[in-house]
């Protein structure tokens, strides 16, 4: 070997472990851990009202929840107020990540579909005082029937996506697997994308994902940043696709759905818990939200 040959070598092997070490550092420092959030649909059974599910999220250990339009509704009717509610919030270090609502925006009927806009523009504004920037839009009025033309869907979906941006608040295009239509992964990203807008982001779920028939192996062509907020539970592949219901869905790590491989693909913001099992409906509330959230941490750990 002449001494250039050994020199280099030398300068070569001096460089390894400060390169591996560098790596791994980088490697580290870009894990980013989801944040844990509570969608208010695993305690609703249990009818606590909006200022007690806020409250039994927080003591469970969540910082992050989704609520239901139809519960803050509910709650303001009653005599509650936005203030107190926001106030409460503070109080338990809370923070809606998003909400979930039913305006029928996406409809061929233009007198229901105006309605569902404005519907939509209603709740935002609630949603903003209280400092929520996401809700969720999904196929509701369009399930039953199939055929909804996916490029008249991009089109209605840009028009709420233009109506988030003067308030302040993103709706997320929801996929539905139970549906007629956008029940599919291939169908919301279609929208999406020819919605051609850059607010445009995906509501995702496991049971969903399962239920519509998707591939897990397709999910890498969504994009990372295209999914904020992601709604997870489990469930066991004996009951198909076509059988199981929403009432199915069980704990994250109860089941036998590919949770882990989803999130490597989609990397979400937010993991939000959503189960409507009825027999978690019959147990204390707090205690379901507390196994829901130790769960929730051991699948991410």
């Amino acid at each position: 070997m002449n001494d250039f040959s050994r020199r280099n070598l030398l300068k070569a092997a001096a460089l390894v472990p400060f390169s591996t070490s560098a790596v791994a550092s980088v490697s580290a420092a870009s894990i980013v851990k989801p944040e844990l959030s509570l969608n208010m649909s695993t305690i609703m059974g249990q009818k606590l009202g909006f200022i007690r599910e806020l409250e039994v999220c927080a003591q469970a250990g969540f910082r992050s929840c989704e609520i239901w339009m139809p519960t803050l509704e509910a709650y303001l009717k009653s005599g509650g107020s936005i203030s107190e509610a926001r106030k409460r919030l503070s109080d338990l270090g809370l923070r809606i990540q998003n909400a979930i609502g039913f305006a029928q925006w996406i409809v061929d009927d233009n007198t229901v579909r105006t309605a569902g806009v404005e519907q939509l523009k209603r709740e935002m504004d609630l949603l903003a005082q209280l400092g929520c920037t996401r809700t969720a839009a999904p196929p509701m009025g369009a399930t039953k029937e199939a055929g909804l033309d996916l490029h008249c869907a991009a089109e209605r979906y840009r028009v709420i996506l233009e109506l988030g941006v003067t308030m302040g608040v993103t709706p997320q295009l929801e996929m539905w697997g139970h549906s007629k239509n956008l029940n599919r992964v291939a169908d919301v990203l279609f929208v999406a994308a020819e919605a051609g807008h850059p607010s445009a982001r995906l509501l995702l779920d496991v049971f969903h994902i399962y239920k519509g028939g998707s591939s897990v192996d397709c999910l890498h062509t969504v994009g990372h940043d295209a999914v904020e907020v992601f709604h997870v539970n489990d469930y066991i592949t004996s009951l198909a696709p076509d059988q199981i219901t929403d009432a199915d869905r069980i704990y994250v790590g109860d089941g036998e759905a590919p949770i882990k491989k989803i999130l490597d693909l989609l990397k979400p913001v937010v993991i939000s818990l959503e189960l409507f099992n009825k027999e978690l409906y019959k147990q204390d509330a707090l205690l379901v939200a507390r196994n829901g959230y130790q769960k929730m941490k051991a699948l991410i750990a």
